[in-house]
Order: C-alpha cells, then structure tokens, then sequence
C-alpha cells in the first residue's frame, strides 16, 4: 500500500514541475503588452511610464536657459523685481558698484533682475544650483568671508530652518554701513518688530508694504552696525 502511495506522489511531483515549466515558458515567450510601438527605434529615450512612448528632445543647459529665461511668467518676475530694486537705488542702498548677495534666490530671478539694471557683482545662492545665475550653498552657512558685501537680499527668510542663522550669516557676510533686505508676508509692526530681533548687529532703517510678482509682502531693511 505504501509503494502505490509513494508512486502516486511521484507522479504528482512530476505533474507539477512539468506545469511550472510549461507556465515559466509562456511568460518568457509571450511578448509583453506596451503602449510603445514595436517598430520605435532605439533612438527613443526609456518612457517616463509604461504608456508614454513620445520622444523627448534632449536640450543643453543654455538652450534650456533661454527657453526659461524668455518665457512670459519668468520675464514677468524679473521685471518685478527690477521695480523692486529701483526703490532700494533711491535710498541710496544700491548701485552699479554694489557688490550684491541673494540667499536663497531659486531660479535667480532677483539676480538676472540686478544684472539688467547694470549691478555688475552680483551672487545668487541656494540649496539647489541654477546655474549660471545661482550657485549652490547653504543660506545658514554661507562660503563668503566676513563683509565682502554691499548688500544682502532674502525673500525667503520666513521658510529658513533656523532664521535667527539665516539673518545672522546675511549680517556676517555684509560690511558695516551695508544694507540687509527681506521681504515676508505682508504682516503689522509686531511681526515686523520680530524679524528685526533677528539681525542683532543692525539697525532698523525701515518697512514698508510694496506689491513684488503679483503679491502683497512687507519690505524691511536694516543696516549693519560696527561691533560694539
């Protein structure tokens, strides 16, 4: 009895691998279903997903600049911020000779805006390069030496990991009798008279509500103090 049980096990076993074999054998053969056709060519990038079968055009960096740098939204920002800064030049905070630092400056509208307007040094920084206008640095321990700065600008302080850091590495790389610019959220004199705590070694020059690319923001400007 336990030979024909043993023979009927065996031949259960030989069932199920010569199954498996046959399942391994169509998957391996059967063409998978895709949304590329199969006479693309292997000109064509790998697809972003499984239905996406549309060639992409690779661009270089400056072709893909002044595709940016022309756009409508982009030229919109720049101008923007040149009106901005022409509010700075007219206290006379700003000039062509200004040596200028943006932190945190993105896509480096701040920074093209200067350079329209003839400031001829000027750097953007931040967390994610954008070359060539902003290079990469981190706003809470910036590469410069102390006060090789006319001036520094932030419109990002608000969203800084450690803003008393952030202000207080804009204060270190500026010169004495130099300027340090943020805009916030437009806010009230209480939420002014914060910020301000931030810059400890500078003195409160002014605030002001302006409008800056479409928003409503507060303007504050302190100027960097000798050391006591």
């Amino acid at each position: 009895m336990d030979r024909h049980v043993q023979a009927f096990l065996n031949k259960l076993s030989l069932a199920s691998v010569a199954v498996a074999t046959f399942t391994l054998l169509l998957l391996f053969l059967r063409t998978p279903q895709t949304c590329l056709p199969p006479t693309a060519a292997a000109r064509h990038r790998f697809p972003r997903s499984s239905c996406d079968s549309a060639r992409r055009e690779f661009l270089p960096l400056d072709k893909k600049n002044k595709r940016l740098w022309s756009s409508r939204a982009f030229r919109g920002q720049v101008l923007s911020y040149r009106s901005f800064f022409d509010s700075i030049r007219d206290l006379g905070l700003l000039a062509n000779h200004s040596k200028v630092l943006c932190v945190s400056a993105g896509a480096g509208h701040e920074v093209m805006a200067l350079s329209e307007s003839g400031v001829a040094d000027v750097t953007g920084v931040e967390l994610i390069d954008s070359p060539p206008l902003v290079s990469r640095a981190d706003p809470h321990n910036l590469p410069f030496f102390d006060g090789v700065f006319d001036l520094a600008f932030s419109g990002h302080l608000e969203e800084a990991l450690f803003p008393l850091r952030f202000a207080a590495e804009m204060e270190r790389t500026v010169r004495v009798g130099g300027a340090c610019v943020v805009v916030v959220a437009e806010c009230g004199h209480a939420e002014v008279e914060e910020i301000v705590g931030l810059f400890r070694k500078s003195r409160f020059l002014g605030a002001v509500n302006v409008t800056l690319i479409g928003l409503k923001i507060t303007r504050i400007i302190m100027r960097v103090k000798a050391a006591s």
